[in-house]
């Protein structure tokens, strides 16, 4: 189903309603074993809709690991997929993150996936522009025609990252800051905008993102050592633009979704001043 809307607008209206907090759906092996759940498709299919009921009415969006759905073959997807349903079903906003980038055609065929009207689509993908940010326009062209987002990686925590993020180019900047300023010329003219970028939480070099004119996904807050009141103005974003992804710090307090609903609460506690 069509968007109605853009996703800027929607992520606007709903950090209104809810504020900054996107929680995790993320089915990790030893998560599943926490909970008694299987680790099967049916096992992850159950966490997803649990962790939706805990999200819904609390928490405005939600953001499923793709990775650990597809691990089980066709079966994950479908149970991914309705997962996410639900979630939509539910009124959160939901990013996939599948991380995609690839060129072209192929390119296009993953745009068609997750920003399309298919089966998998949702409201904003993650994508990976490390073949160059261009490679991304198909993926852009298909979630603006649809009134979705994307959320395109930057800067991410990962120690491995930063021999290529942090690179400087010939301008001075470092391969980071340039994605983060290819996004925001998406995003001119559009404000606010649909297409963000990813920044993680743990991270000292991080690229200013104030003119981006989108939202910034921020992963690794709590358990992976990010701090809620240190997020305040990370790499100069404005109030609202911030919004920081809890996994682990809201999913270890399961299996009953009372004490998940609990620990989202008190991590969108912990993060409103962001709004």
């Amino acid at each position: 189903m069509t968007a109605t809307t853009g996703f800027g607008d929607r992520v606007c209206d709903t950090l209104g309603r809810f504020g900054p907090l996107c929680v995790g759906i993320d089915p990790h092996p030893h998560l599943l074993a926490d909970w008694g759940v299987e680790a099967t498709s049916v096992g992850a299919r159950e966490f997803g809709l649990r962790v939706v009921d805990a999200a819904a009415g609390r928490v405005g969006i939600v953001k499923p690991q793709v990775s650990f759905f597809e691990r089980f073959g066709p079966a994950g997807f479908i149970a991914l997929e309705q997962v996410m349903a639900a979630a939509r079903a539910a009124d959160l906003i939901v990013i996939a993150d599948a991380k995609r980038g690839d060129i072209g055609t192929t390119m296009a065929a993953y745009a068609a996936a997750w920003a399309a009207d298919g089966p998998l689509c949702c409201d904003a993908v993650t994508a990976s522009p490390y073949l160059g940010f261009g490679s991304l326009q198909p993926l852009l062209d298909t979630a603006a025609a649809h009134g979705r987002g994307v959320f395109v990686l930057a800067a991410t925590s990962n120690p491995e990252g930063a021999s290529v993020q942090q690179a400087t180019g010939a301008d001075g900047r470092t391969v980071a800051q340039a994605i983060v300023d290819a996004a925001a010329a998406v995003n001119t003219g559009n404000e606010p905008g649909s297409v963000g970028v990813v920044v993680g939480a743990t991270l000292t070099a991080v690229p200013d993102v104030s003119a981006l004119g989108g939202p910034v996904l921020v992963p690794g807050v709590g358990a992976q050592g990010g701090r809620p009141a240190a997020l305040a103005g990370l790499g100069g974003a404005l109030p609202g633009q911030l919004l920081p992804a809890v996994s682990r710090e809201v999913l270890r307090a399961g299996p009953d979704v009372t004490a998940v609903r609990d620990a989202a609460e008190r991590m969108r506690d912990a993060v409103a001043h962001l709004a």
